[in-house]
């Protein structure tokens, strides 16, 4: 399995910008796909977003989409997801997560970070 950690979570107000980082302990970051999930208190984890090895395809909730951006650095080993104009109903645990093929499942995926706590106050 890969060993993944998120950077970047804190508080940050509506119309600002934060960018979560995700760093990959693995010589085969190139081989995964990579997703980026959240859950908020009381609901089920849910997809924001994925990209492909290459970067060649990326997917994103309707939720998010326009908003937010996934990106990836395969020299660095690191997947990026910059948010932009977030608002209160993005307060959520974030959690970055590898898989061999893209998917908005979290079952699609088999090794998740900890995650990271983003809040975003008015």
């Amino acid at each position: 399995q890969v060993q993944l950690a998120e950077s970047g979570g804190g508080l940050v107000q509506t119309g600002d910008s934060l960018r979560l980082s995700c760093a990959a302990s693995t010589r085969t970051f190139v081989s995964y796909v990579m997703g980026w999930f959240r859950q908020a208190p009381g609901k089920e984890r849910a997809f924001v977003a994925a990209i492909s090895w290459g970067g060649g395809r990326i997917y994103y909730s309707d939720s998010v989409r326009g908003r937010f951006t996934i990106s990836r650095n395969n020299t660095k080993n690191t997947v990026y997801h910059q948010m932009n104009n977030p608002k209160s109903e993005d307060t959520a645990v974030y959690y970055c997560a590898a898989g061999s093929t893209l998917s908005d499942y979290p079952q699609g995926y088999k090794s998740w970070g900890q995650g990271t706590q983003v809040t975003v106050s008015s």
